[in-house]
């Protein structure tokens, strides 16, 4: 279950849209919020205010060290309490954090309290490191903190349903679990999405989350497509078939649930997640949802439910 739900807050657009998701989800799993700000020791102590206090003729750090610091306290204390307000305005529990160390040290370690954390694609230290599919805190901490860790885009969407690439591995097991869990208490629909050239294999996927999803009250679906991992993931999600993506599969055995693995990464770049690009809005207005799909990919199981509620067709109805 999820009760915590960890925050980094940097004052970056990036990162207050990630409170937005927050003070959204945070309700509909019952769950409370902590803002977490971490002062980045190598403001205080790195090599550029030494050489900046030597140039000038003061003794390294001789209060201008200290300065700094209360400054950046200043600013700490004023983004917390923005996140207070915001989750008080929301009736949403929560409470907030003040460190300073290493960033991605820090939310590693305050992590440990969390069974979630929403993390910014692009913080405010994004431009520091170069060379990264997404900002270097977010990837250490995916890789790193062994907590679910949802990579928060540059715009906010509600969330209507959820989608996940499964591959039978550990990570996309425990991610399967995961989805499953939130899907049941959010009340989102979930798409699993199956990659595979394999019939028999994708046949016998498709069977362990059908096995999964009946132990449980969640509205699941399989969707089996063939082609390159990450080019049919991002169809999938730009066709706007889903608003939150849940990424488990294709990575390597080092990483967790929702992690940076090869295709994960890239999908992490490619696309908004956990917004798709295009089409994010009510179900309804996609139509069906047989229509819509590319060639070379099919539906498991559509219920009379979703007919219902005019997700699929009359005519693929019939051929269910």
């Amino acid at each position: 279950m999820i009760k915590t739900i960890l925050i980094p807050v940097d004052g970056s657009p990036n990162s207050a849209n990630a409170v937005d998701y927050g003070i959204y989800i945070a309700p509909k799993l019952e769950a409370a919020l902590t803002g977490l700000h971490v002062i980045d020791i190598f403001l205080i102590q790195g090599p550029m205010l030494t050489d900046i206090s030597t140039t000038a003729g003061m003794p390294p750090c001789d209060g201008f060290c200290e300065a700094i610091e209360a400054s950046l306290k200043e600013k700490a204390d004023l983004l917390l309490k923005d996140f207070e307000d915001r989750c008080r305005m929301a009736a949403i529990p929560c409470r907030t954090q003040k460190n300073i160390g290493k960033i991605s040290d820090t939310i590693i370690e305050e992590a440990e309290n969390a069974d979630l954390i929403l993390m910014a694609k692009k913080g405010e230290h994004f431009h520091v490191k170069e060379g990264g599919l997404i900002g270097s805190v977010a990837e250490v901490v995916i890789r790193h903190s062994g907590k679910p860790v949802m990579v928060i885009p540059e715009s906010f969407r509600m969330i209507e349903s959820m989608g996940l690439a499964y591959d039978g591995s550990a990570p996309s097991r425990k991610a399967l679990e995961l989805s499953l869990m939130i899907s049941e208490k959010a009340n989102w629909p979930i798409t699993v999405i199956i990659i595979s050239t394999d019939k028999s294999r994708a046949a016998d996927l498709s069977t362990q989350v059908e096995d999964a999803a009946q132990q449980g009250h969640a509205d699941c679906e399989v969707i089996i497509s063939t082609g390159r991992e990450v080019d049919e993931i991002l169809k999938f999600i730009k066709e706007g078939s889903v608003e939150l993506m849940v990424m488990g599969a294709y990575g390597h055995n080092r990483l967790r649930e929702l992690l940076l693995g090869s295709t994960t990464s890239q999908v992490i770049r490619k696309s908004p997640i956990p917004v798709p690009e295009k089409g994010a809005g009510n179900r309804s207005r996609h139509g069906c949802r047989l229509c819509r799909l590319r060639h070379g990919r099919y539906h498991r199981r559509h219920d009379q439910k979703k007919r219902q509620a005019g997700q699929v067709c009359d005519r693929h109805a019939e051929t269910e």
